[in-house]
């Protein structure tokens, strides 16, 4: 890019925030696909509320957000129409910049040509701003996720992990992201996808770090049971991604799959589904080891397709991060497949949801279909990512060679 002064950046934060200040319908903050359990603003603030009144708001079962939010929205950052507005534009804007320094540090340049199109398809993807304009926690959680992955590939570990612990305090599954991040921080974030080489770093290296992450763990979670004076907040928090109490309609596979539940079962499939979500960190960590940035991308993915309590915002991330990696883009086996069971999904959702909870001409089903249709857009897309991942190290094939898989 030239030496000119860039407003292509600030121009895409104003029309955002222009857009947030826009009269949209309520019903944004109330819908499934924006929000959850965890994410709501409106349960957000009925928590913010009770704290205010000393009223302990995880006595009840509506309350499930960090006490840390709790603490910084009733004193430091008082939520109103216009705060709210400011805070989640600034939020999406923190983490736009932070997408594009990866692309920079991934590439080695202080500014490419790529630069506005990178914060631009953040900005601008509709799975991540209708989240933001629905005020929903998400946002905030991709800020988080993506700062920490940042200051990781700046070498800058004390402020990655802090990051990455108050990532955790918000929301329990994004500990999945706790081994690449270590990772990234003892090697680089350019680009080996295609010269993959063994794990050239002593992995000791990575147990001070493992320990300061745990200390900043351990201090922030103190710091929460100070702000509520007991412990209740870990049951409803952290205990909800674990025991999925709360049985709300979301974009994910696990709702509809335990309200269909007999109780006798339900401990055992709780058992099998949170540790099915870490038996991916390992294989992908140890194939990847020459490029943890790419293994921290395929794990938003799995998070994208296997989340408890999903939002739009987990697999907008995750689309969002291909911009980062170009190299891929020959290898990927079906894009235009993926894209259109996206666009397809993307029509769905909405549609099924208004049938059933607002026109009540449908039912559950309807909707659920249409979350296994966004579940295999997503299940696509990541299984597309893996494939080029892997096969952008044979390059190009001379004739009358193919790729079997077997």
């Amino acid at each position: 890019m030239d030496s000119d002064p860039d407003f292509a950046f600030p121009a895409l934060v104003a029309a955002r925030l222009l857009l947030a200040f826009a009269p949209l319908p309520d019903a944004l903050k109330y819908d499934q696909q924006l929000s959850s359990p965890l994410t709501s603003y409106s349960r957000l603030r009925e928590g913010i509320y009770l704290f205010q009144h000393g009223i302990d708001p995880y006595s009840g079962g509506s309350f499930r957000h960090s006490p840390l939010l709790l603490s910084l929205f009733s004193t430091v950052l008082p939520l109103t129409p216009y705060t709210s507005a400011l805070l989640w534009t600034a939020a999406d804007a923190v983490a736009a910049w932070a997408l594009v320094r990866i692309w920079r540090l991934r590439t080695g340049a202080k500014k490419t040509s790529r630069d506005r199109q990178i914060a631009a398809l953040y900005l601008l993807n509709p799975y991540i701003f209708l989240p933001s304009l629905a005020l929903s926690t998400s946002s905030l959680e991709n800020m988080l996720c993506l700062l920490a992955i940042m200051f990781a590939c700046r070498g800058r570990a004390s402020a990655s992990l802090l990051a990455l612990a108050a990532l955790l305090q918000l929301s329990l599954p994004s500990i999945l992201l706790l081994a690449p991040v270590l990772l990234l921080n003892i090697t680089r974030p350019v680009s080996r996808l295609a010269l993959p080489q063994p794990l050239d770093a002593p992995l000791k290296q990575a147990v001070p770090l493992l320990a300061e992450f745990l200390g900043y763990t351990v201090l922030l979670t103190f710091a929460s049971t100070l702000v509520c004076g007991n412990w209740a907040w870990v049951e409803k928090t952290w205990g909800a991604s674990l025991t999925l109490p709360d049985l709300t309609p979301n974009p994910g596979l696990w709702w509809y799959f335990f309200t269909e539940m007999f109780d006798h079962f339900r401990p055992f499939f709780l058992m099998v589904f949170s540790v099915h979500l870490l038996i991916y960190v390992a294989p992908m960590c140890i194939k990847f080891q020459h490029d943890f940035l790419y293994a921290a991308f395929l794990l938003l993915g799995v998070l994208a397709v296997f989340k408890p309590y999903p939002t739009l915002s987990d697999p907008g991330l995750f689309l969002t991060m291909f911009s980062i990696f170009p190299e891929i883009y020959p290898y990927l086996r079906h894009p235009i497949v993926t894209a259109l069971i996206h666009l397809h999904a993307s029509l769905l959702l909405p549609l099924f949801n208004s049938l059933w909870l607002r026109q009540g001409t449908g039912n559950a089903n309807f909707f659920y279909a249409s979350t296994l249709v966004f579940g295999m857009g997503n299940g696509a897309a990541l299984l597309d990512a893996i494939w080029a991942g892997l096969r952008i190290a044979i390059g190009e094939l001379k004739d009358g060679f193919e790729i079997a898989q077997e």
